[in-house]
């Protein structure tokens, strides 16, 4: 009898334990705001751009004269979200973004995926992003902020800044820089620096 009532109890837990087992399948049908949203582009743009400009002075005519390009996004894919409570557009096969200062100098930011966001005004590039300055400077990192109301960009990834003009090759992690690189904070910087040898004077007899 002490056998027979050891294996029922044994037979009852495997028992239980199966079933927790199986009721753990979750066949529950979400509905309402626990159903996942899915989310589609109001529209799909093939070979996308886009030219931003700005009135050189207060307007007074809508003449093309009256306006210089600050800047041309280039795409050839472009997803446009602004459909939704926060807006934005993305650029999933890569952009090339051109854009002027004050003198039409222009430099030239790539990356292989790109998020404007249009409420704030951000972009988000992301992907082997490289920023080549009209003066051949050049930044590389793997994603970079662009805050176009306050003319700023930066990053809190790793980076690698490369200036001709003096030979020197920076690396660090996190930047921050106006548009115009009138102002440059760059933190956990190292890198080398080219440093010419003085020429030698042959004195005179």
């Amino acid at each position: 009898m002490i056998k027979t009532y050891r294996n029922t109890i044994q037979g009852i837990a495997a028992s239980l334990v199966a079933m927790l087992f199986f009721s753990c399948t979750d066949n529950y049908q979400r509905v309402g705001d626990e159903a996942q949203k899915l989310v589609y582009p109001v529209g799909i743009a093939e070979n996308f751009v886009m030219t931003y400009t700005e009135a050189k002075e207060v307007m007074m005519t809508d003449t093309v004269e009256a306006t210089r390009v600050i800047s041309v996004l280039k795409s050839p894919r472009s997803e446009n979200f602004t459909n939704l409570e926060f807006p934005y557009r993305t650029f999933s096969n890569g952009l090339v973004l051109d854009f002027y200062d004050e003198q039409n100098n222009k430099s030239i930011i790539k990356a292989d995926y790109g998020i404007i966001y249009s409420a704030t005004n951000l972009i988000d590039l992301r992907g082997n992003v490289v920023l080549e300055s009209h003066d051949g400077k050049k930044l590389e990192t793997p994603q970079l902020f662009l805050d176009q109301d306050n003319e700023w960009v930066y990053t809190h990834e790793k980076f690698t800044f490369t200036n001709p003009e003096d030979g020197s090759i920076m690396d660090g992690e996190g930047m921050d820089f106006s548009k115009d690189r009138n102002f440059l904070y760059a933190r956990k910087t190292n890198g080398i620096m080219h440093i010419p040898k003085e020429k030698e004077t042959i004195p005179n007899d």
